[in-house]
């Protein structure tokens, strides 16, 4: 049984973050249709996102049985028009969400647009010192007949605002704990998922080699190794916040659409590797840092794995995840700290809890070779990372970025060498000359991704097109609903290895590509592998973050259909159909 002041520890601190949520009222106007009775009600919002930078809406909501139109309308109708009045301000392109399908049995015709409440948005740069933004705003609502409606909205732009400070419905405390725990078994659930495989090696190695140490030693491991989860996770959700409150449009996993930081990645992962393979000891005063600081060394590889392991988690939506994720990103800051840092408990709890529950020791054969051996064999999966990693710049980055990540392989293993060999030779001149020259190396390596250019996208849906899939646009998608067949997105990305699996393992088997054709479905690849503000902006309708998500349009479906976000063929064949 797990140490009961552990499991008290860790209750009170859930408790301890509860309190921390603090949310903002949202600033707007609205109004109604002004006839017999209201069809139509409008609504303003303005939200700050940094200095001089607003997002600005217009929510149009119909009553029941009543529906707008599109921007695309179809063979009737007319989409909804809006100018924006302030002087001096700059706005940006509304974002129009995705429609549905209205379809008239008695003529035939067919038109695009919501029966539900919709927001069209922008972002805006709105000069310093104004205090008001106004709108007019002129639609068509529409039932058996329809009539016409014009607003003229107002809000005020309240100049005191914190910058950056999300202006969002207060949520009430089923949504608060929802989120949590769907944070914290989506990190649970992170553990199994093929991300966090490459870690799992270091993972399992650090536990072997520590288990040897004194129950007391073992607890301050795993104590260290969840530290060094919570802080990155903090880190990654602190920039993504931020990030996101300055206008960028950026979802879970947004670091993995640098070319650069994936070959950053890739070359960690190398070094690592060798490390394991004994080309190369990473010790001495690097790790033995620890000592300074707990007495015993090793504590800052284990916060160092954690920190690893967040990061090879980002790759990966777990199921339960992405719902949280979506709720937490459209909360002021401290709530969405609070459903990051409970993802991160999820995700460390089984290594704290086998660091706090010796028994499974007793396991374990008597230490000796098989132990090197162990450590040896674990390197193979980081290679593998490694070089799945230049694959993924292959997909950002083209020829220039792969050569990029394997020039600076070499020099990072020449260093490596160096380095060792260094170590074994006593000369000290020697010593002198190749401490400098690893350095160099090392430096060198980080220069060349930084300098390169990488960062440079490949065509957009290049990769789309190689295995028979159409590239995602809003456009096609309105096109094919509007020929009445059955689409299938695919949203993913080459740096998520769930969606790479799905993929395989689901979407291209036999027996879904026969159902594929059988039932004439027109399959769409909504490729996130670089940045797509586009794609970032679907995903967040479906109150998601990040990838994967898989979406079925069925004809004359009023909503689309979520699939779960690990496929198998059963799924994928029952939510479509038999031939």
């Amino acid at each position: 049984m797990p140490d009961r002041r552990l499991t008290r520890v860790m209750w009170m601190s859930l408790a301890l973050w509860l309190p921390l949520a603090a949310h903002a009222q949202p600033r707007e106007a609205e109004s109604a249709y002004e006839g017999d009775e209201p069809r139509l009600l409008a609504r303003l919002h303005a939200e700050p996102r940094g200095a001089e930078r607003w997002r600005v809406g217009v929510e149009l909501v119909p009553d029941p049985g009543w529906h707008l139109y599109g921007r695309d309308p179809g063979e009737v109708g007319l989409p909804p028009r809006i100018e924006w009045q302030l002087p001096g301000a700059h706005f940006g392109e509304l974002e129009w969400p995705a429609p549905i399908r209205f379809h008239d049995a008695s003529t035939g015709i067919e038109s695009f647009g919501y029966d539900r409440p919709v927001l069209l948005a922008a972002d805006a740069v709105v000069p310093g010192g104004a205090r008001e933004l106004a709108v007019s705003v002129d639609a068509l609502v529409c039932a058996h007949l329809c009539l016409p409606a014009h607003f003229e909205l107002a809000a005020p732009l309240d100049a005191a605002a914190v910058p950056g400070d999300r202006a969002t419905p207060r949520a009430s405390a089923a949504q608060y704990l929802t989120a949590i725990a769907l944070g914290w078994l989506g990190g649970l659930v992170l553990n199994l998922m093929p991300c966090v495989l490459p870690v799992l090696s270091v993972k399992a190695l650090g536990l072997v080699q520590h288990a040897g140490s004194g129950a007391a030693a073992l607890r301050w491991h795993g104590i260290a190794y969840t530290a060094g989860v919570l802080v990155s996770f903090a880190i990654v959700a602190g920039a993504l916040v931020a990030l996101r409150a300055g206008g960028e449009l950026l979802g879970w996993g947004y670091q993995l659409q640098s070319p650069t930081f994936v070959t950053l990645l890739a070359w960690v992962f190398f070094v690592m590797a060798l490390s394991l393979s004994g080309a190369v000891t990473i010790g001495g005063r690097f790790t033995g840092a620890g000592q300074a600081l707990a007495g015993r060394a090793g504590y800052i590889g284990s916060c160092f794995t954690g920190a690893l392991a967040t990061v090879a988690a980002t790759p990966c939506t777990a199921p339960f995840m992405g719902a949280a994720i979506g709720y937490a990103l459209a909360q002021p800051w401290t709530t969405s700290l609070l459903v990051f840092e409970a993802l991160g408990l999820g995700l460390a709890l089984p290594y704290l809890l086998l660091a706090w529950m010796p028994d499974w020791r007793s396991a374990l054969p008597r230490p000796g070779p098989w132990m090197e051996r162990l450590k040896e064999v674990l390197a193979f999966p980081l290679y593998a990372s490694a070089a799945w990693l230049v694959w993924v710049v292959s997909q950002q980055a083209g020829p220039r970025g792969v050569a990029t990540a394997l020039a600076g392989m070499v020099m990072l293993g020449l260093g490596a060498w160096l380095y060792e060999a260094s170590r074994e030779t006593p000369h000290s001149l020697w010593r002198r000359v190749t401490t400098p020259a690893v350095g160099a190396l090392v430096v060198g390596a980080v220069a060349l991704a930084l300098i390169s250019r990488a960062d440079a996208p490949a065509q957009p849906g290049s990769s789309a097109r190689l295995d028979g899939w159409e590239p995602y646009s809003a456009e096609r998608l309105a096109e094919l609903r509007a020929a009445g067949k059955p689409v299938f997105v695919n949203f993913t990305a080459a740096w998520c290895l769930t969606c790479l699996v799905n993929e395989r393992v689901a979407l291209r088997s036999p027996a879904v590509t026969n159902v594929f054709a059988g039932r004439g479905v027109a399959t769409l690849k909504a490729d996130w592998t670089t940045r797509d503000p586009a794609i970032t902006n679907v995903l967040g309708a479906f109150g998601r973050s990040g990838v994967p998500l898989y979406v079925l349009y069925a004809p004359r479906a009023a909503e689309a259909t979520v699939l779960p976000q690990i496929l198998s063929e059963g799924i994928v064949v029952d939510a479509i159909g038999s031939p």
